[in-house]
């Protein structure tokens, strides 16, 4: 029988490569820059975590544990830190976001009407 720590790890593990495929297609699928970056965001953030606590458990009481708790660390302090600057940049150079019931931009609506 499988040890319930281990079955803990791969479920982490799995359920976290599965955030980053999800996260993936969200890049490719979504229609503005604003929603990709929350799709990189869930990816870099959930995903990430998941996985680093999965190699955690898998690991065990140990030096690379504490190597890959700092990694976590790292990316708990740097990724929506990261994507909020993206973000902000982005509106302040006049990115605007695609807004309304069919996502239609505000600039395309102004030059038809």
């Amino acid at each position: 029988m499988a040890n319930p720590i281990e079955v803990l790890s791969w479920v982490f593990i799995l359920s976290g490569s599965i955030f980053v495929i999800i996260g993936g297609i969200g890049l490719l699928r979504l229609p503005d820059f604003y929603t990709r970056i929350h799709a990189a965001g869930i990816t870099d953030t959930l995903g990430a975590w998941l996985i680093l606590l999965g190699l955690m458990l898998h690991e065990g009481f140990s030096l690379n544990a504490a190597k890959l708790a700092m990694l976590l660390f790292f990316l708990l302090a740097t990724g929506p830190l990261a994507s909020h600057a993206l973000a902000k940049a982005a509106f302040l150079r006049g990115l605007d976001p695609l807004q309304g019931r069919g996502l239609v931009d505000r600039h395309e609506v102004d030059d038809n009407a």
